[in-house]
């Protein structure tokens, strides 16, 4: 019900696209997730398309998942053009990537900025992972809200859709074994991430190179407590995007099993 309710207040109509909102360009949000204090790790600009799980074709996966293709300059502004298309081109999903390590990448977990083209590694991991490598998308509520308001939530799935299609063609290019993984203890995820929930939450898993299983988060996972540049001098709050991804969200091994056995209703 309340997935249906959050349906009704925003979908469009002829007031709705009428209802005087307008962009403050003073305040519009920075394009990217930033750790200030964190070294960046370059990935290699001359990506490479491989089976072989490297650095090189990490940066391949990432780039032409995620990456900036293209850049325009207009009067007072450049625009960043994504290699996955996106609502408003605010482009509010985030990515991150877990490994077991390879040879030229430490096992971890790492946030990508398409920015500046770069890793930051956010934690150390010494657990065995069923994948050699995974790929988590999050969604900023803000970067997206600052256009459209509370409707950013259908534009979450929208946006992450069109991104993972990219990342799952690159994949198949490259001879990786890829699989979408959605059923999965959200607060886990969200603390392995670092996440701020109020601002940003986890919404789909890729495991890519081995098993479609999920990583297991050990229980005395310590909090990250790295600083993010604010995405604007202020944020407007619409707690009915919450609301929703609220009702959405699985806490128990049961619930997941639940949801998995669900078959899906057209």
């Amino acid at each position: 019900m309340t997935a249906l309710h959050y349906h009704q207040l925003t979908k469009h109509s002829p007031q709705s696209v009428r209802s005087g909102h307008f962009l403050d360009w003073d305040n519009q949000p920075l394009p990217f997730k930033i750790y200030p204090d964190l070294d960046p790790i370059p990935l290699p600009r001359e990506t490479q398309r491989s089976p072989h799980i490297c650095l090189a074709s990490l940066a391949h996966l990432l780039y032409f998942s995620a990456g900036i293709t293209k850049r325009r300059k207009y009067p007072g502004g450049e625009i960043l053009f994504r290699a996955a298309a996106c609502t408003g081109a605010l482009y509010e999903i985030e990515l991150y990537v877990l490994t077991a390590g390879f040879e030229d990448l430490p096992a971890g977990l790492y946030h990508y900025n398409p920015g500046d083209l770069a890793l930051r590694r956010l934690r150390a991991w010494d657990q065995p992972l069923p994948c050699p490598l995974y790929v988590f998308s999050t969604g900023t509520y803000w970067r997206n809200a600052w256009k459209y308001q509370d409707r950013t939530y259908r534009h979450f799935g929208w946006d992450n859709g069109t991104m993972l299609a990219n990342l799952l063609a690159v994949a198949e290019a490259m001879g990786w074994p890829a699989q979408v993984l959605l059923g999965f203890a959200d607060r886990d995820i969200n603390h392995l991430l670092g996440l701020d929930t109020e601002k940003e939450v986890g919404l789909s898993i890729v495991a890519l190179g081995g098993a479609p299983e999920l990583p297991t988060v050990p229980p005395d996972l310590p909090a990250l407590q790295f600083a993010t540049v604010p995405l604007s001098r202020h944020e407007v709050d619409y707690p009915l995007m919450r609301e929703v991804h609220a009702c959405t969200v699985l806490e128990t091994h049961e619930q997941i099993q639940q949801w998995r056995r669900t078959p899906s209703k057209t």
